[in-house]
């Protein structure tokens, strides 16, 4: 076991130090003295974005909640506006709807979706009956698809996706190691950059990845992401925000994502307070999808 984390380590630090090689830093940043080694093995390990989002688990607050589906031609296909509370009491959740409007084919005649979109914004914000027992701990609750199909599988592998952007992801066909923006052999078709910047009034060093212009089609091939951008606090390294735009066609499926995340935190706790999302996918069998969503929290309650 000792050995095998030695040589753990020994490629975490091998495949940082190769990215620290390509890292453009801004002259704010090189006057700054920031530790750019440390910085980018504190990027590849973070797991405070994915307790970011833990946190909601624990915490009561409402949720403003926009979904529309488009048809091919732009036109709505359908759509859901809602407020939703959620209630935290006694170490249980559960979520209350204070209004809701549907439009066109949203649910089945079972209430059930009819759009894979919407079952995925379900999985991430609403709360189906009483859950209890959770906690806002990250170590030990790592993703795990052994055991899950269908669309439980699929929701694990997005939230992976979602939370450690960059890693590698089991389960998904013909991607291999083309999520590990780390991996030198992924890292070089990547331009890296450190900068300063505000964002909603915190000072911030932003992290980009962004794929090279000058890519070939096949090696456009190799890489899923076109680029990931990062604020994080310069006080606490706490992340404020974070932007992804990935796309990759695969044959039986093919997808263009982008979505934006602001953080915002409520006593000790950093947790989203928006999130936007603009999809076009295609699954094999299932048809294509194109679609928006916006979650916008607030009111925020701690935990008793």
């Amino acid at each position: 076991m000792w050995c095998c984390s030695a040589v753990a380590r020994a490629q975490d630090t091998s495949d940082v130090e190769a990215v620290r090689r390509m890292v453009s830093l801004s002259e704010v940043v090189v006057r700054s003295d920031l530790n750019v080694p440390r910085f980018l093995q504190r990027i590849k390990n973070d797991t405070s974005y994915y307790k970011a989002f833990k946190n909601l688990h624990i915490l009561g607050y409402t949720a403003r909640n926009f979904i529309e589906l488009y048809d091919k031609k732009g036109r709505s296909d359908a759509s859901l506006t809602s407020v939703t509370r959620q209630h935290v009491a006694g170490g249980c959740r559960t979520m209350e709807v204070l209004e809701e409007k549907v439009t066109g084919d949203f649910y089945d005649r079972k209430r059930q979706y009819n759009y894979y979109t919407a079952q995925l914004y379900d999985a991430f914000f609403f709360t189906r009956g009483r859950i209890c027992g959770e906690t806002n701990i990250v170590a030990g609750s790592e993703h795990n698809i052994a055991g899950k199909k269908g669309l439980d599988k699929n929701k694990e592998q997005l939230k992976m996706l979602f939370f450690r952007p960059g890693q590698k992801i089991p389960g998904i066909p013909f991607m291999g190691n083309k999520l590990d923006v780390f991996d030198e052999s992924i890292a070089k078709h990547y331009n890296f950059a450190i900068d300063t910047s505000d964002l909603n009034g915190h000072p911030c060093y932003v992290f980009r990845i962004e794929r090279r212009p000058d890519l070939t089609s096949s090696e456009r091939g190799d890489i899923v992401f076109d680029n990931i951008t990062t604020w994080f606090d310069q006080k606490t390294m706490e992340i404020v925000g974070r932007n992804y735009d990935m796309s990759y066609k695969a044959g039986v499926y093919d997808f263009d994502v982008h979505m934006q995340v602001e953080m915002t935190k409520v006593g000790e706790y950093v947790v989203p307070a928006v999130l936007r999302y603009r999809g076009n996918w295609h699954l094999m069998f299932k048809g294509r999808e194109r679609g928006v969503f916006t979650a916008r929290l607030s009111d925020f309650r701690l935990p008793k």
